[in-house]
């Protein structure tokens, strides 16, 4: 039987502390959490590589949008693949996609070599997949050792149904790591609904800028959330995720 797992999305320095403060087993890394997140910088992963003894896979995604890249950024996925392999990265995490809603098996199986024995996860660019059920199959044949998804919903709750017959079908041969909607008071009915044992959640709050002064009628991006309001993970969302895994039955 495969041990609990939960695995916190970060996308600053501060956010990995809290996740790996909150008792979090594993992060992923990225920038840009807001907009579903992008690759990382380099200072950023050599900070909490520094600062924290938990395995770190670096998520690699070079811009906002679809999972069908041109060559130029394919090779900037893999470029920063192999450097954040050399860093220390325990992990990379992908998704390349066919423009007919097929995984990009080429390109994802140069991901994999260059991943070398790390670990290797497809993210939700599986649920971005016309067909869950060939998507879960490309990824076994490819090496992947993982599949993030919501069961090709918004929320891992609307997905309960794919999700319980992904994990079925994957057995063995690959882990499904639950994301988008994960909590606490999610974990329970997840964990017996559909018998994962992996799950994946930022655990986000929003906290306030220290600013003083404040330019209020000037907007730098999302002008719904302002410059103000800083995405921060919650150290406690973490613990109680971690704790309601902790009661869940062997």
């Amino acid at each position: 039987m495969k041990p609990y797992l939960l695995e916190a999305c970060a996308d600053s320095v501060e956010s990995a502390i809290e996740a790996a403060k909150g008792g979090a087993h594993r992060l992923e890394l990225c920038a840009n959490l807001i907009i579903g997140g992008t690759t990382p910088g380099v200072s950023q992963f050599k900070q909490i590589r520094k600062a924290l003894d938990l395995p770190i896979h670096v998520l690699l995604r070079p811009r906002y949008g679809d999972f069908y890249y041109t060559e130029r950024e394919f090779q900037m996925i893999r470029e920063d693949a192999a450097m954040f392999i050399r860093l220390g990265a325990d992990g990379i995490v992908a998704g390349c996609l066919k423009p007919e809603g097929n995984l990009d098996r080429e390109r994802m199986e140069i991901l994999r070599e260059t991943a070398n024995s790390r670990h290797f996860t497809l993210h939700r660019a599986f649920d971005m997949c016309q067909c869950p059920y060939r998507a879960l199959e490309d990824a076994v044949s490819i090496g992947a050792d993982t599949i993030l998804t919501s069961g090709q919903q918004n929320s891992c709750l609307e997905g309960t149904a794919l999700l319980k017959e992904l994990i079925r079908l994957a057995g063995s041969r690959i882990n499904i790591l639950v994301g988008s909607g994960v909590n606490a008071q999610a974990i329970p009915f997840l964990a017996k609904e559909t018998g994962a044992r992996h799950f994946h959640m930022s655990g986000k709050t929003m906290a306030d800028s220290g600013m003083v002064f404040r330019k209020e009628n000037v907007s730098m991006g999302i002008g719904s959330i302002g410059e103000y309001a800083i995405v921060r993970t919650d150290e406690t969302q973490i613990q109680e995720a971690v704790n309601a895994l902790n009661l869940l039955p062997l």
